[in-house]
């Protein structure tokens, strides 16, 4: 069991159909203090929430899902080798049930080919007899857990058929019959359990994904303390402790370049093929590659704050959560077993009645209650949501649940911030003009006031100060109005630097620099201006600044792909029009608005949200924040804020819009595998389950019918490992 920040996860075994799921589901249910309960079939996980303030004890947990019937037991970095150990000896009793069943089909192979030939009958009760009760044991044992919890699966309608059908062959044997039905009971639990171990492999494939990032994580760092490089167990790394990591070895922790530089390969985080220049400064991140330089790092995450552990963490919530399409399903199988049992007895009372052939009656049942097939139906939607949000994040998109990648398909538009998420987000100052001709001065005041802020423009100030030699002065009392700007105390006087609505409040009038203003922003450029008070008087115009921020070269590819696929598009930023307008007919946008505080972005978004519109919002930094909560769908920049990357739905690893059309691509793929799957796991029941009460399938047919059906789900779903981002081929 794995403690999250969003309540527990368990590992579930014993399950079979998506009845079980079900059974565990109630279970879980019923401790009073669970708030919900989602079990996954396909990744045999059940994600439980819990309601706060109410106490709990984590057996009391486990035990309700043991009484159920079902396994449960704390997950560990080994259960993959366990899955191994567990399908070695799967594969072990399919060997043993195939040898022991062949002998009994080759009869009914030579009667095809006109020779009629039979082994005796206690030989084919002593062949059939340990593939009944010992090889096919779990059978009966999940089918008694599912009998004590009043419910059905999978597993009691295979224990019921094949029984009929070996104490039929028991019966006849006694009676002197000639021809026996051992090879149906023996091939089905042969057929069925083969079925089980292809699904389980299949399965596997499915969470590539998460076992590939697992494997990223180094045992040991290489830590420098005291002129020394000691090798210490990863777990055993401190925040701010120095790292040395050499060319060719994976960075053990997330941390900041203080020595050297070098390429580093995060393909696997970010989805980025080329290796990526790191220097001083810069950040990395734990699990990624070193290339060709040495680095010493300062260590700034560790454990499960680190970034390859949250992406571990937010692809599992995805792979465990439930879309809606699945809660449907879910109570379509909560009813299957029981109707599947009731046709059953149907066609054994109308053939016996009708022909008065029980024996034939008998079979027929049985072909019913095999070729009925709860586990296609369960693992049709689980399967395909672990192949999407898997081969999403090896390309760097990381999807937090099911219902984000089941809603993304319907996107009717796409909102965008400007800064930072369609432009590099990294503006330089390119002009700046003070009232009384002292631009240096007005330029020391600028940055003396946002040396503290986080805001591009506010780094751009800086840079320009430092390119002319000079140094800030200290600034106190600063503090930063959400949409407007910044303000605080240098030598005595308030410094006001923010935008033309701030300062229309304030009462600044601009008109001696307006005429120089509005050529910057014809440029394209977006204008900050900057006022002065001696906190008597009101504030006073001292100049304006004019900052120019580059288009990332993916953000005109980005809006043609949306185009392309019927999408609409909006720049919804807190720029002034000029510089938004620009900037839109640069890349195509559809529709601007333009000088948005944090408060009318949301309102916008909610605006836009009418009947049928699904809106999704990108964005990257806290001004962002509130918006994003508002959209249907909301994508966050992993270069932005942690507020804005904790709000969004989806978040992008690397610093690309055109990964937004890319997200709505997969999304959509994965429901049309979700549909395609339901389809067949409806059509295999829908003509296999009438076919059988007819008798056109014999129990042998209609185990292989049974075992394929649910193979193929997992098959199908894992075609999306296939996909790749736009600018990829596929192959």
């Amino acid at each position: 069991m794995k403690d999250t920040d969003h309540g527990l996860d368990i590992a579930i075994s014993g399950m079979s159909c998506a009845s079980c799921v079900t059974a565990v589901e109630n279970a879980l249910r019923k401790v009073p203090a669970v708030q919900s309960a989602e079990v996954n079939l396909a990744t045999e996980k059940a994600h439980v929430e819990l309601k706060e303030g109410v106490p709990y004890q984590a057996e009391v947990l486990l035990n309700a899902v043991v009484d159920a019937g079902y396994g449960a037991k704390l997950l560990t970095h080994h259960a993959e080798d366990n899955h191994h150990e567990e399908s070695s000896a799967q594969g072990i009793k399919i060997v043993f049930a195939t040898l022991l069943s062949l002998p009994l089909i080759i009869p009914m192979l030579l009667s095809l080919a006109g020779v009629h030939w039979n082994l005796p009958g206690w030989v084919q009760w002593l062949l059939a007899t340990p593939v009944q009760f010992y090889l096919g044991a779990g059978f009966y044992t999940s089918a008694w857990k599912a009998i004590k919890n009043k419910t059905g699966n999978m597993d009691l309608l295979v224990a019921i058929g094949t029984s009929a059908a070996y104490l039929l062959s028991i019966y006849m044997m006694t009676q002197g019959h000639g021809h026996l039905y051992f090879e149906a009971s023996s091939v089905v639990i042969t057929l069925v359990l083969l079925g089980k171990w292809l699904e389980k492999r299949a399965k596997r494939q499915t969470t590539e994904a998460i076992r590939a990032l697992q494997q990223l994580r180094p045992e040991t760092a290489r830590v420098k303390k005291l002129d020394q490089e000691i090798d210490i167990p990863i777990h055993e790394v401190v925040i701010d402790d120095v790292v040395v990591v050499r060319p060719g070895e994976r960075i053990p922790v997330d941390a900041i370049i203080i020595e050297g530089n070098s390429h580093i390969d995060e393909s696997l985080m970010t989805g980025e093929s080329e290796p990526v220049n790191k220097v001083v400064g810069n950040k990395v991140i734990g699990g990624a590659v070193n290339i060709d330089g040495m680095l010493l790092v300062k260590t700034i995450a560790i454990g499960t704050e680190s970034t390859l552990s949250r992406i571990i963490r937010l692809v599992e919530d995805a792979q465990t959560a439930k879309p809606e399409i699945q809660r449907l399903v879910d109570k379509v199988s909560a009813v299957f077993v029981p109707v599947v049992i009731v046709i059953a007895l149907i066609t054994l009372l109308a053939w016996g009645l009708y022909s008065a052939n029980w024996e034939q009656a008998i079979l027929n049942a049985v072909a019913v209650l095999v070729i009925a097939c709860p586990c296609a139906l369960g693992l049709a939607t689980p399967t395909a949501i672990m192949a999407g949000t898997g081969v999403a994040a090896r390309h760097g998109i990381l999807i937090k649940d099911a219902h984000a990648l089941e809603l993304a398909h319907s996107i009717t538009q796409v909102v965008f911030d400007k800064t930072g998420t369609l432009t590099e987000g990294k503006p330089t100052l390119l002009a700046f003009k003070s009232v009384d001709g002292n631009d240096e001065t007005l330029l020391a005041l600028a940055a003396s006031v946002e040396q503290n802020s986080l805001h591009p423009l506010a780094k751009a100030v800086l840079s320009q100060l430092q390119a002319v030699g000079k140094a800030p002065a200290i600034a106190t009392d600063v503090q930063d109005i959400a949409g407007r700007g910044l303000h605080g105390k240098v030598d005595n006087n308030i410094i006001y630097v923010g935008n033309q609505r701030w300062m229309d409040e304030l009462g600044v009038s601009i008109d001696p620099l307006n005429v120089v203003a509005s050529g910057y922003k014809n440029a394209g450029n977006t204008v900050s201006w900057v006022a002065q008070s001696n906190g008597v008087a009101s504030p006073t115009l001292l100049g304006v600044l004019a900052f120019g921020d580059q288009i990332k070269a993916t953000s005109n590819q980005a809006i043609l792909a949306l185009h392309q696929k019927g999408i609409q598009t909006l720049l919804l930023t807190g720029d002034n029009s000029m510089s938004a307008a620009r900037v839109a007919e640069m890349i195509g946008i559809d529709k601007v608005l333009a000088e948005q505080t944090p408060e009318s972005k949301a309102t916008s978004i909610v605006s836009l949200n009418q009947k049928d519109a699904v809106i999704a919002m990108v964005g990257d930094g806290i001004n962002d924040a509130p918006a994003l909560a508002a959209a249907n769908v909301s994508f966050a920049m992993s270069s932005g804020t942690d507020v804005a990357m904790h709000t969004a739905d989806i978040t992008l690893m690397r610093s690309d819009p055109s990964l937004v059309a890319d997200t709505i691509d997969i999304s959509r793929r994965t429901y049309i595998k979700i549909k395609q799957n339901l389809f067949w796991a409806f059509i295999y029941n829908l003509i296999g389950i009438p076919l059988a009460a007819m008798g056109l399938l014999s129990p042998v047919i209609a185990g292989a019918a049974m075992a394929f059906s649910s193979v193929s789900v997992v098959t199908n779903a894992l075609m999306l490992s296939k996909w790749r981002p736009s600018n990829q081929v596929e192959t």
